[in-house]
């Protein structure tokens, strides 16, 4: 049967990635909607070479760009943030969620509320609205796929109905492009340096969380609502080759592990077949050429981004999304070179250290706090500008 099926982020490093393994196998999918925030050039393309029903762009400037490259097409056009909801809510049998940031909560939600089956890769999603988002799956019927290598790995190698037989969940982390340097030579690093991640190829904003290991924070508040096992029960681990994606240690002592080059056309083909499984054009993994695989624990002291992470995930409430937002904001500033590389944690600390406002139980209420987290830590950014 034809699995019809949405790409929201349709023009990012994922969303071309799913585009790719689609157009491989085209008698096994059908495209309902595809979107991309300002890329009207690459949406028009995919839209045309796809056949998408529908095409959503989420820069309200675009739409018209849009709907003349798409004249005569027969495919639907719209922009704006209702438009990208509107795509999420569209009936498709499997949703592709990376749209990167905030900017992809609604989208999802509504993909959500639909019961489809939601493969997740916005991370921040469950970062910022973790219990909102997994109660509204549950009440829904909804089924979340996670995307990202690490959990899509522990996604495979965990047993889901015997949680109690895990000791602990490893997400493994390459450690990024600065895991040798020192905090001198990381508050001099550029834009152009922190992108150039050494095993993947990745969007700015994601190469930067990787290089400040925010990016595996995220990751672990991610597993501790994808996983429920306990925060506790989930670990770090720095493994710099990036062929171990993620392990999964029970009780009587055996780890299990997934493995597989750095290509995140593997996950998003386990995602997109499951619960069957896809060809994908993937190198294949060839231990005997590689030779040796390397760990070792994080450090704490040059990787700040860790620790906020763990004290955001244990204690709850609003404390991830402020997390997310604030991160979100240093990211872009340091992309724009308005702060430099180190400052990116140090903004999110202040505030953390400043906000603390109740718990969030509906979507409007996450964001905001979201918009809250992003004016302080605009506004910090400032004074320090000044």
């Amino acid at each position: 049967m034809t699995r019809t099926v949405s790409i929201l982020g349709a023009t990012g490093s994922v969303g071309t990635s799913t585009l790719d393994l689609i157009e491989r196998n085209r008698d096994a999918f059908s495209v309902v909607a595809l979107t991309a925030n300002s890329d009207v050039a690459g949406l028009a393309a995919a839209a045309k070479r796809t056949g998408a029903r529908f095409a959503a762009i989420g820069d309200t400037r675009l739409g018209g760009a849009l709907a003349d490259a798409l004249a005569g097409t027969g495919i639907e056009t719209a922009a704006g943030e209702a438009a990208l909801a509107e795509a999420a809510a569209r009936d498709a049998d499997w949703t592709m969620a990376a749209i990167v940031g905030c900017a992809g909560l609604k989208p999802v939600m509504a993909a959500l509320r639909r019961g489809a089956t939601v493969a997740l890769a916005n991370k921040e999603s469950l970062v910022s609205a973790g219990d909102v988002m997994m109660q509204a799956a549950q009440a829904h019927g909804a089924t979340l796929l996670p995307v990202d290598s690490e959990h899509n790995a522990i996604f495979q190698c965990l047993d889901h109905a015997n949680l109690a037989a895990v000791g602990r969940i490893i997400l493994t982390a390459s450690g990024g492009p600065f895991r040798t340097w020192s905090l001198t030579e990381m508050a001099a690093v550029t834009p152009e340096r922190a992108v150039q991640h050494p095993n993947w190829s990745m969007g700015a904003k994601i190469s930067i969380d990787s290089a400040t290991m925010m990016n595996k924070g995220l990751e672990l508040i991610e597993a501790h609502h994808l996983f429920p096992v306990g925060h506790d029960r989930i670990e770090i681990l720095v493994h710099p080759q990036s062929v171990i994606h993620s392990m999964v240690e029970y009780v009587d002592g055996s780890t299990l592990a997934q493995l597989g080059t750095p290509d995140m056309r593997t996950p998003i083909a386990h995602a997109l077949a499951w619960p069957e499984r896809m060809a994908a054009p993937a190198e294949r993994l060839d231990l005997a050429r590689i030779g040796s695989l390397s760990f070792e624990a994080p450090d704490a002291v040059r990787f700040p981004a860790l620790a906020l992470a763990r004290g955001a995930v244990e204690a709850g409430g609003a404390r991830p999304a402020i997390l997310n937002a604030a991160n979100e904001q240093a990211v872009a500033a340091f992309l724009a070179r308005r702060i430099g590389f180190l400052d990116i944690a140090a903004i999110v600390a202040k505030v953390l250290d400043r906000y603390d406002p109740s718990s969030p139980t509906s979507l409007d209420e996450v964001l905001a706090v979201d918009a809250e987290a992003r004016r302080l830590a605009m506004e910090m950014m400032e004074v320090k500008a000044a």
